[in-house]
């Protein structure tokens, strides 16, 4: 956990020392996973079904700018697969993960605006587990909620998001897409050669202005 006070400490600097506004505020959606996957250096890759679940996020959003800002969350997220291919069938493995997504905002429009945000994430596994195991095998992906699979606890990788915001006095709406890019991987013991998940957001979120 030692790895959010870095980043919560150069956040507080940030807001203390620019002219912006700030609000506060919950994001609640839902996600859907997908993963991919290669055995071996030469093997083909394969797809196999992801997870959907709900994810939740603290936000602090900061309006630097008119047309832009920033923001950074604290998000938990559960991604991983429940395979439907014909090699890991009825196989379910989930990771829960403390995600810190830090995005850089742009807007178009007044009090309802059309807004992108872009910038990178990274995360804390919290747990991982094998919600379902029917298939063993050298083709297979590994196990990783098992107490000696030790898969890695640092996610890191890139977040785009598209949305609309409307504006109330101090209060803002949000509804958003986003999409999200995993660089790193779980393995660490070299059993699989690479294996990576993406997600896909749906989003609402309520902030509240508490700095002007």
């Amino acid at each position: 956990m030692k790895i959010l006070w870095p980043v919560l400490f150069l956040f507080i600097l940030l807001s203390g020392s620019l002219l912006a506004q700030t609000s506060v505020g919950f994001r609640a959606g839902y996600t859907e996973s997908s993963a991919s996957y290669r055995v071996t250096l030469g093997s083909f890759p394969r797809t196999v079904t992801g997870v959907a679940a709900p994810t939740y996020s603290l936000v602090i959003e900061q309006f630097f700018e008119k047309n832009a800002g920033a923001q950074v969350e604290f998000q938990l997220l559960t991604t991983g697969y429940a395979a439907t291919d014909t090699i890991n069938t009825g196989n379910e493995t989930q990771f829960d993960y403390l995600k810190i997504p830090i995005l850089s905002n742009f807007y178009l429009g007044n009090s309802g605006r059309f807004h992108i945000k872009l910038g990178p994430h990274i995360g804390y596994l919290l747990d991982a587990r094998d919600v379902s195991r029917v298939v063993e095998g050298e083709l297979v992906i590994p196990t990783y909620g098992q107490p000696d699979d030790r898969p890695r606890k640092v996610m890191y990788g890139l977040t785009a998001g598209v949305g609309l915001s409307k504006l109330f006095g101090k209060h803002t709406l949000q509804g958003e897409v986003r999409y999200s890019y995993e660089f790193g991987r779980p393995e660490s013991q070299e059993r699989i050669f690479d294996i990576n998940f993406t997600q896909l957001e749906f989003s609402l979120a309520y902030l509240f202005r508490v700095l002007e």
